[in-house]
């Protein structure tokens, strides 16, 4: 079978340039123009979209987003492949590319300086397996101005992302993510359309921005501890769980009443919750912490 041309042009810029993919980097670049396009359908951009890349590699998904966008800001960790990008987009005004940890730099401030007059805002990824779940975080908890995130994951975190409650890969990162998004399965990803091809399969997913949370939460910050706490040690009770991760293994016996009076049977374990009984719950949870202070 003949070589697509993503994968040519990638051999070729690496030759040229004499680089090698640093494994430690999660770089393993993606080289069908197809799921490039489904990428960037999904994140529907126009003449007014402003795009937010976290690691544009050697720049094919970057190529396609400057197409359609009015601004893109490519935020890459790689010194190496900085010169690659800046010779590649030489001739696109509207690419700005970025040195700098995604885990670091101010992406308010990046966003504000380069999207700020973009009626809306995107973030576009293909993330690096090893960093997924605190990027991902932080753009979620950071409350940034974006309208979605569009990213690509390994298929097991897409499906802990887009998953129910009471089945196995229902986690504490599939509250937080629906609690903040709406989150959509676009496509799967095979790993040999990869260079070089990873050990597993991919999968683009669609987080859309909620304006406000499904549920009604009166404190947050209990609100994530409790979820936390509720999976940190899936084989136990709710009881068991929530005493180890918010009281150090004390209160049992309170939390217990607590839950049934909730309306929850203390019997559960956390992966069967809702993401309204968990709020529910902190909800009822917060008041009696304050009637026991």
């Amino acid at each position: 079978m003949a070589e697509g041309r993503i994968t040519t042009r990638t051999r070729e810029i690496l030759r040229r340039h004499g680089l090698h993919l640093k494994k430690s980097l999660g770089q393993n670049f993606l080289t069908e123009d197809h799921v490039l396009h489904q990428i960037v359908e999904a994140a529907d951009l126009d003449e007014n979209a402003g795009v937010l890349e976290i690691g544009p590699g050697i720049g094919a998904l970057t190529e396609h987003l400057a197409e359609e966008a009015k601004s893109v800001i490519a935020v890459e960790l790689d010194q190496r492949l900085l010169p690659i990008l800046q010779e590649l987009f030489v001739a696109y005004p509207h690419v700005t590319i970025l040195h700098g940890d995604a885990m670091k730099v101010d992406l308010h401030q990046v966003i504000e300086e380069h999207l700020g007059d973009c009626k809306k805002r995107h973030v576009v990824a293909n993330l690096p397996y090893y960093v997924t779940s605190p990027i991902l975080m932080r753009l979620l908890e950071e409350r940034l101005p974006l309208d979605s995130i569009v990213i690509m994951v390994q298929k097991e975190v897409a499906e802990r992302l887009t998953s129910e409650p009471g089945t196995k890969a229902y986690g504490s990162i599939t509250v937080t993510t629906q609690y903040f998004t709406e989150p959509e399965w676009v496509t799967l990803v095979p790993a040999h359309v990869f260079m070089p091809p990873p050990q597993v399969d991919s999968a683009v997913i669609r987080l859309k921005i909620r304006p406000k949370p499904p549920v009604a939460v009166n404190n947050e910050g209990l609100f994530f501890r409790v979820v936390r706490a509720s999976f940190g040690q899936r084989r136990k009770t709710l009881p068991n769980a929530i005493s180890a991760g918010l009281f150090g293994g004390k209160r049992k016996g309170e939390i217990t009443l607590w839950l049934e009076e909730a309306g929850i049977d203390p019997k559960r374990r956390g992966e069967t919750l809702s993401l309204e009984e968990f709020a529910h719950f902190t909800n009822f949870l917060d008041e009696r912490l304050d009637e026991h202070a």
